[in-house]
């Protein structure tokens, strides 16, 4: 059992009545959106005036408020963040939920004193991550919803930060923050809250030429929503702090509805421990009727991956409203006027002032254990009894009155020291300074952050004194710095192909013009690193391993089985996808060089800095940017994805043991959609994952002027799923276009330009 420790139920709010209704169902906590910034951009978001008054409300009913603004930032919009924040951080926001890094170090450098909650979006799965971002100054982790509840132990046991993990909701088929199926189909982008959900459209699914699942099983991508209430005991036990409700998307009603739920097995929890904990099913039908997409699933916590958690069906396109229920959350959270309990003492004294003494109590005491408020006011002189004298009672009738105020008199103690009478006017006027004063002193425990001053619009965001800097970003800048300074001599940047398939790489060894070759470590086994190397190096090429797309307990093993192999292979260092690995590189491998992928995101120069810091020696382009943005935000001397298939999705869920069971062996199938579009999708079982290509690669063939105005130091070719044929006539082709500028034909039928023109909103 959890004792002695505080568990948060953490409502989504996507207006300002789902806020509301959230807490009067008894969340302690809401996460909301600002106009600007957020995950959910279709979501009814709040102003300015409108957020300011969620976090007076949120404050005066003690309960806390968390603002998302955990999208991608581009070179412009960073600059604007400061300003935007300020007035939020002034009225005592209670923290902010960020997925990006650039944003994460702007927030920590103006407002030191807003707790950072690092986003889902950051896709942490481990312990590496865990420390690195509580090093950057994150107060607590969202963790990736792929999380078992052994890893998720691991990380209370060995990072000291809070733990928020999803409980209640719609699960994505894709780790978050790593999917662009909605940007490369349609231009909306999950990384900017505008996701178009393309997961939840049905697709066939062929392999060998053969449609292998059956037209029932067509929604292959579309997982049923999460439910928990029967694992609670053991998420809180494993370190869970706040359970999370997904939904700002929902009505209200879903908000106070699904919060009661897991507000009352929570309570049931602290107070009876394991042992006295019992779903009632009628309140897991309750939750049906709320929502529904083909039945719940547990989740993640205690499986790998699993059909059992796909919905595979369609989701109907009328259910029948159980409109009794819906009349009950109505009237009993949704329209419930909130009113916090207090206790108060009135003193009467002939000819001296009366006095009203107000003090918080209750539930909001419970909730917030450490906060003594109270409020004294004094209003008119208190006259002898001529006649009548008042009666208590009539004294408490009178200032129990609190109306349409958030307050409500649990007690009130009236002191009469002898016979006195005041008009009934005064003491309405009493009551009424009394409860202002009350709620001046609640909103204003926070409003010594007033005094912040904002200077962004002259600040140069991406510049630190070097004082501040970290000894690894001056070792990187100055290896930089020389690279760069090198490619300058030889005026044309250096080809990079990287490959996921034993068979590409021949092409590549026989090219004199490539430099650099990255190998993918679920393509290029452990066993074969030494003498891959080695024939690099045999043609000249500098060879550097690719690691996976997710960095969990099996990577985490494997590598560590494998350490010496890695020492012993000489790579010339690591191209790194997520932030797991670039801890773990720092514990385990900081001799290699760091190279770091598109897949970690550097929108803004300030990421690009947080990245340098951090060790980076090289960073990829990200690929949602177009040339325009990718100019404000400066590619000088980095690494530029000149051709190849983009991954729309990176998922824990298999698509072939799915529909085929697991096979437990490399492979690859296909993902057919509505239009005839076809798009691979690679088993990475060495480290249980799944990869889903976009069926067009992307082409910058002809794009060469545009190419060579950004200054990119690397011009990289990824080669996927190409047979050796097809990576040789790409080699050629990119070479004549991009090396010696000759007039060539695509020998691509179909390609993409990708974000690389139009960009994302």
């Amino acid at each position: 059992m959890v004792k002695n420790r505080q568990v948060e139920v953490l409502a989504p709010a996507g207006s300002y009545e789902s806020m509301e209704a959230a807490f009067a169902a008894g969340a302690d906590a809401a996460y909301i959106g600002g106009s600007r910034f957020g995950a959910r951009a279709y979501a009814e978001n709040l102003d300015r005036e409108m957020l300011c008054r969620a976090i007076d409300y949120a404050h005066l009913h003690g309960r806390r408020l968390y603002m998302t603004v955990n999208t991608l930032f581009k070179e412009q919009e960073l600059k604007e963040l400061p300003d935007y924040l300020l007035a939020y951080y002034k009225r005592g926001l209670d923290a902010v939920i960020v997925q990006d890094l650039g944003a994460m170090a702007v927030i920590r450098r103006y407002f030191p004193d807003l707790p950072v909650h690092a986003s889902t979006q950051m896709t942490i799965t481990g312990v590496y991550g865990a420390k690195l971002l509580k090093e950057l100054g994150a107060s607590r982790i969202v963790t990736a919803r792929e999380l078992s509840l052994e890893e998720i132990r691991q990380i209370h046991q060995q990072v000291d930060v809070e733990i928020e993990g999803f409980v209640h909701g719609a699960l994505c088929y894709c780790y978050s923050g790593q999917c662009l199926m909605s940007s490369l189909i349609g231009g909306r982008s999950g990384n900017r809250g505008r996701c178009a959900q393309p997961c939840r459209l049905p697709y066939e699914v062929w392999q060998g030429g053969k449609k292998v699942n059956k037209r029932q099983e067509g929604f292959v991508l579309s997982l049923k929503d999460l439910c928990t209430l029967d694992l609670l005991p053991d998420i809180l036990e494993a370190g869970v702090y706040s359970l999370k409700i997904e939904g700002r998307m929902k009505s209200s009603r879903y908000t106070a509805g699904v919060t009661a739920v897991y507000r009352k097995y929570v309570d049931q929890y602290l107070a009876n421990g394991r042992k006295g904990y019992q779903v009632d099913p009628k309140d897991k039908q309750m939750l049906l009727d709320l929502f529904d997409r083909g039945g719940f699933t547990e989740g993640y916590s205690m499986q790998h991956n699993g059909k059992s958690m796909l919905a595979l069906k369609e989701k109907p396109a009328f259910r029948e409203t159980n409109q009794k229920l819906m009349e009950e959350i109505d009237q009993t959270w949704v329209k419930k006027k909130l009113q916090e309990p207090i206790c108060g003492c009135l003193e009467l004294t002939p000819n001296e002032e009366a006095k009203l003494t107000l003090m918080m109590t209750g539930a909001w005491k419970k909730r917030n254990p450490e906060e003594m408020i109270q409020a004294v006011v004094y209003g008119q002189e208190v006259q002898p009894a001529k006649n009548q004298p008042m009666t208590r009672e009539t004294i408490s009738r009178q200032i129990k009155k609190t109306g349409n105020t958030p307050f409500v008199f649990e007690e009130v103690t009236i002191v009469l020291n002898g016979d006195v009478f005041l008009p009934l006017q005064a003491l309405n006027e009493l009551r009424r300074k009394g409860l202002e004063e009350l709620e001046k002193q609640i909103l204003s425990a926070d409003f010594g952050r007033a005094k912040v001053e904002i200077r962004s619009e002259k600040q140069e965001l991406g510049n630190t004194d070097k004082d501040g800097v970290r000894e690894e970003y001056l070792e990187t800048k100055k290896r930089r710095d020389f690279e760069t300074k090198k490619r300058r001599e030889n005026k044309a940047p250096c080809l990079v192909v990287s490959v996921e398939e034993q068979h590409q790489l021949g092409p590549v060894l026989s090219c004199d013009e490539v430099g650099e070759v990255y190998l993918d470590a679920d393509g290029f086994p452990a066993q074969v690193w030494e003498e891959t190397v080695f024939a690099c190096r045999q043609t000249g090429k500098r060879c550097f391993l690719l690691m996976p797309e997710i960095f969990r307990t099996k990577a985490v093993q494997y590598f560590q089985q494998n350490k010496e192999q890695l020492k012993k292979a000489g790579f010339d260092g690591l191209v790194v996808r997520n932030l797991e690995e670039v801890q773990w590189w720092r514990e385990n491998a900081k001799i290699l060089p760091l190279l770091m992928d598109t897949s970690l995101y550097t929108w803004n120069r300030q990421a690009i800095q947080v990245m340098e810091e951090m060790g980076a020696s090289r960073i990829a382009v990200p690929s949602e940017l177009n040339v325009h943005e990718l100019r404000e935000r400066g590619t000088d001397g980095q690494e530029l994805l000149v051709y190849g298939r983009l991954p729309m999705m990176v998922s824990a869920q298999c698509v072939q043991k799915t529909i085929l069971g697991c096979s437990r062996r490399r492979g690859e199938i296909y993902l057919k959609d509505r239009t005839g579009k076809e798009m691979p999708v690679k088993n990475r079982c060495r480290f249980c994952y799944n990869t889903i290509y976009n069926a067009s690669p992307l082409s910058l063939l002809g794009q060469e002027n545009l190419v060579e105005t950004l200054n990119p130091a690397y011009l990289r070719l990824h080669f996927t799923n190409e047979t050796q044929g097809e990576a040789e006539r790409v080699l050629k082709a990119w070479l004549d276009g991009f090396y010696y500028h000759r007039a060539v034909k695509s020998p691509l039928s179909d390609f993409t330009r990708g974000h690389f023109k139009r960009g994302v909103e």
